[in-house]
C-alpha cells in the first residue's frame, strides 16, 4: 500500500460517521510542516498569515509551538475581531478604507495596542484620521515596500502590484511623514516578495520554464536583499525605535531569513500545504488540508460523479486554480466539465472501485480559501476525529 492510499484509508474510517461533503486537516501534517517552516526560518520568528489559516484554533495550536509569534491578518475587521479573541500582535498586510473599523480602533485601547496598520501612502493617514469620530488612541503603523523585479530601465516588471514604495528615498520620506503625523507611530516594515514565496519553480512537465523561473527568483533575491537592506537602514534613520521588519512567503523562508535585515518571516500556505505549493525545489511540505466530495453517481465504466467541488481559487484564471482529485490516486476531472458547481465528474480506472456514497478526497489550490466553503474543520489523528472546530465562516466571518 503506498503512503497517499494509507493515508486515504485513514481518512476513510476517521469520517465514516460523517456525511460528505467535508474538510479536515492532518494534525500530524500540519505539525510537521509548521515544524520544516520552523527549521527554515533558522531562528526567526514566524508570524502566521491568517489569510491561509481562517481558523481560530488552529493559529492557537501553531502560535503555541516555539518559532512562531504574532498574526498577519488580512482585513482590519478580522484584525480587531482577533485582537478581542486575544491575539495580542496583529499586522493588518494590506491598506484599509474601513472607516467604521478605524473608529473603534481608534477609540479602544486594548485594539490599538494590538494592532498594526499597514499603509504606503498619505492619503490612508488622512482617512483614518477622518474616521476617528473622537477616537484618540495612537495608531501603530506599518509601511510597505514594493518588492517587484524591475528590469530594462523599469520597462520590465516581475511580482505583484501593491506598494508605490520603491526605492529607500521613498520610504524614508513616508517614514517621515508618519512620524510628523500626530496621532501614528512608525513601528514596522512589511516586504512581501510574492514572484519569489508564491510561484513555484519546478513545475511538471515544463522544464523550460521552470529554469526560467529558478533564475528569475535567483536575480530578483540579490536585488531584493540588497535593496530591503539600503530601505531597512534608511528607514532607521527616521524610526531608530522600529520594531520589527517582516518579509518573506512560505515559499522564500530560508532566503528571507538569511538576510540580516529581516526581523521576522511571513508564512500561511506551508501549514496546509495546498496544491499550488508541490512546484518548489527548496522544500516538500504534506497536504494537511483537504475535502471530501460524495460519489453519487456512476455513468459508465471509468467514469464516477461526485456532488459539487467546483472551489476555484483566486488569481488569474488557469488550471492550476482548481482544486485537484487526490484520493483515490489516478482520478482526473472530464475536460469537457471540469469541476462544477453542482456536479463533478471524474474519470479513471479507480472510479470502477467506488461506490455511491463512497468519498473522493481534493485538495484546494490555495490554503485558507478552503475555510470560505465550510464551516467546521475536522481534526485528524490518526484515523480518528479528535475535535471539530469553526472556520471563519463557521463563526459567522466572511471578511472578503
Amino acid at each position: 500500500m503506498t503512503a497517499r492510499a494509507a493515508d486515504r484509508a485513514r481518512y476513510d474510517r476517521a469520517t465514516a460517521h460523517l456525511d460528505a461533503p467535508v474538510a479536515i486537516v492532518d494534525l500530524e501534517a500540519f505539525d510537521a510542516n509548521a515544524d520544516d517552516l520552523r527549521r527554515r526560518a533558522d531562528g526567526k520568528p514566524i508570524r502566521v498569515a491568517s489569510k491561509s489559516v481562517r481558523c481560530r484554533a488552529l493559529l492557537e495550536r501553531v502560535l503555541a509551538r516555539d518559532g512562531f509569534a504574532g498574526i498577519m491578518s488580512f482585513t482590519l475587521a478580522e484584525s480587531l475581531w482577533l485582537a478581542r479573541s486575544g491575539f495580542e500582535d496583529v499586522l493588518l498586510a494590506y491598506p484599509s478604507a474601513d472607516r467604521r473599523s478605524f473608529a473603534e480602533l481608534t477609540g479602544d485601547p486594548k485594539l490599538a495596542a494590538s494592532v498594526t496598520v499597514m499603509i504606503d501612502d498619505p492619503a490612508q493617514l488622512r482617512l483614518i484620521d477622518d474616521a476617528r469620530e473622537g477616537g484618540t488612541e495612537v495608531v501603530r503603523v506599518c509601511l510597505e515596500l514594493d518588492t517587484s523585479l524591475k528590469l530594462l530601465g523599469g520597462r520590465v516588471r516581475v511580482g505583484a502590484r501593491r506598494s508605490p514604495l520603491y526605492s529607500a528615498a521613498q520610504v524614508a520620506e513616508m517614514a517621515r511623514v508618519v512620524t510628523r503625523t500626530p496621532g501614528f507611530r512608525l513601528v514596522g516594515l512589511m516586504a512581501y516578495e510574492g514572484h519569489i514565496a508564491g510561484v513555484g519553480d519546478a513545475v511538471a512537465g515544463r522544464p523550460v520554464h521552470s529554469r526560467a523561473i529558478r533564475m528569475m527568483q535567483a536575480t530578483a533575491r540579490r536585488e531584493l536583499a540588497r535593496r530591503r537592506a539600503e530601505v531597512v537602514r534608511a528607514v532607521r534613520a527616521v524610526a531608530p525605535d522600529l520594531e520589527f521588519v517582516n518579509g518573506g512567503g512560505t515559499g522564500s523562508v530560508q532566503y528571507t531569513a538569511a538576510e540580516d535585515a529581516v526581523t521576522e518571516i511571513a508564512a500561511g500556505s506551508g501549514l496546509y500545504v495546498p496544491r499550488l505549493f508541490d512546484n518548489y525545489t527548496s522544500f516538500r511540505g504534506r497536504p494537511a488540508a483537504l475535502f471530501a466530495q460524495p460519489v453519487v453517481r456512476r455513468p459508465g465504466v471509468g467514469v464516477v460523479t461526485v456532488l459539487g467541488g467546483g472551489y476555484p481559487a483566486s488569481g488569474a484564471a488557469g488550471r492550476d486554480r482548481l482544486p485537484v482529485p487526490y484520493l483515490p490516486e489516478g482520478l482526473a476531472y472530464d475536460p469537457q466539465e471540469g469541476p462544477g458547481e453542482v456536479q463533478t465528474p471524474l474519470l479513471g480506472a479507480p472510479a470502477d472501485d467506488l461506490l455511491v456514497g463512497d468519498k473522493v478526497w481534493f485538495r484546494h489550490a490555495k490554503a485558507g480559501e478552503l475555510c470560505e466553503r465550510f464551516d467546521v474543520l475536522h481534526l485528524v489523528e490518526g484515523d480518528e476525529v479528535t475535535a471539530t472546530v469553526p472556520t471563519y465562516r463557521g463563526e459567522g466571518h466572511t471578511f472578503l
